[in-house]
């Protein structure tokens, strides 16, 4: 079956956790004997061009729309329709497997493949096909519950406009409600959270297929390891990983509110930050210094995946505390993979992959002396943390490689292209 994969962005270049499960799935499909492509774009050559990444094919469309431009072109984008349209008349594939297309390739490219008969299965991996940014006005942000209740209910005209201003386009989800109830053969959410948020804004998404991991690439070198220890100055200290995009909606200003606690009782914890000390981690800096931690704070700068990995080795305690619908963090797994246990937000789907007092803890991040409770228990019980990092490994390993994964969305894949 020859398969195309559609992504905004796609590896080796920077990108997100979607791009980089896209890639792992990609991977899949062509050593289970499948023909692959890839179709996405780039934002730094005036050029179209083809490559291998992994032994896949690769088209890489250029785009750079103007940032005035760039919510009207999510629905269709003319910098790359075209060739778009010529790639799939070319390949002829069977079916696409599409991810995250809402900001480059475009929502239309589904309407492209239907006008050429190739059937569309979509992976949902996030909330803006109802939302503009990062989903998180169910939120209540008085409620200290453990597990609070969620109410995901669809999102009003004020309080779009008010929140979006000039970018609010009318009628904006009805079009890609439109465009996916119409031209999707199947839509996949990657978590029964997010599955439901999606029904509450009137998008049927009627499967759910969690994202998987290759198990087998975490591995870390030994002298890479203690080099990286070194240079963080991470010798003789308890080491909390904070891993992901550095921003205030992934838990920055609860991890530093629990960290401070933390500290006063365990004076050679530290926080180690896997991004950029720059825009919010700037702030986060600051924050750090108001509240005399500053020098338990360690940003690493950018990480290849690789060296990501050795953050991961050299860390105690992984806590993934987002304070929005984070729907199945690629942080998560990665930390189970490499037996660590982790510590996630009970808002979205962290709690379908880490078993609260199993794996980890799940917490409400907005309870940040719960938070600090949860990092001192597991810091200082480090018989407790390795028996939790086993069994998170096991999880992954039961319910999440990217090979089980891969054969629920193949069968997916085959269901789409027979029934076209």
């Amino acid at each position: 079956m020859k398969i195309a994969v559609l992504s905004d962005l796609f590896p080796p270049y920077q990108s997100g956790g979607a791009e980089y499960i896209a890639c792992l799935f990609a991977k899949e499909y062509k050593n289970c004997g499948h023909e692959v492509f890839v179709i996405t774009t780039v934002q730094h050559k005036n050029t179209r061009r083809v490559e291998e990444h992994a032994g896949i094919k690769v088209y890489s469309l250029y785009t750079k729309l103007p940032e005035r431009l760039r919510a009207w072109g999510s629905f269709y984008n003319p910098q790359v329709l075209p060739a778009v349209r010529k790639i799939l008349a070319e390949e002829k594939p069977a079916v696409i497997h599409a991810h995250n297309i809402h900001n480059y390739l475009s929502y239309h490219c589904l309407k492209v493949a239907h006008d050429v008969q190739i059937p569309v299965v979509l992976t949902m991996h996030d909330a803006m096909s109802f939302s503009y940014g990062k989903y998180f006005e169910f939120i209540d942000k008085t409620n200290l519950e453990q597990y609070p209740p969620a109410s995901y209910n669809p999102l009003g005209f004020w309080s779009m406009l008010k929140a979006n201003r000039f970018r609010y386009i009318p009628f904006r989800n009805q079009i890609i409600r439109t465009y996916l109830h119409k031209y999707v053969s199947t839509m996949v959410s990657v978590s029964t959270e997010l599955q439901k948020a999606l029904y509450a804004h009137g998008i049927n998404c009627t499967e759910v297929v969690h994202n998987g991991i290759d198990l087998t690439a975490f591995a870390v070198d030994t002298e890479k390891t203690a080099g990286f220890r070194n240079t963080c100055d991470l010798n003789d200290k308890s080491v909390v990983l904070f891993a992901g995009r550095v921003s205030y909606l992934k838990g920055g200003e609860q991890v530093l509110k629990a960290m401070t606690s933390v500290c006063k009782a365990l004076p050679n914890a530290v926080l180690l930050i896997a991004g950029k000390q720059d825009g919010y981690g700037e702030q986060m800096k600051q924050m750090a210094k108001d509240s005399g931690i500053e020098q338990s704070v360690i940003f690493t700068g950018w990480l290849s995946r690789e060296d990501l990995m050795v953050a991961y080795e050299c860390s105690n305690v992984v806590v993934s505390p987002s304070i929005y619908l984070d729907n199945f963090p690629t942080v998560n797994l990665e930390a189970m993979a490499m037996k660590k246990p982790v510590i996630a937000s009970s808002f979205g789907g962290s709690k379908e992959l880490v078993f609260d007092g199993m794996t980890g803890y799940i917490v409400n991040p907005l309870n940040t002396e719960m938070l600090a409770e949860r990092i001192l228990e597991l810091l200082r019980d480090k018989g407790k943390a390795a028996r939790m990092g086993e069994a998170g490994y096991q999880r992954v390993a039961d319910k999440c490689s990217i090979q089980q994964q891969g054969q629920k969305m193949l069968a997916l894949l085959q269901a789409a292209r027979t029934s076209k």
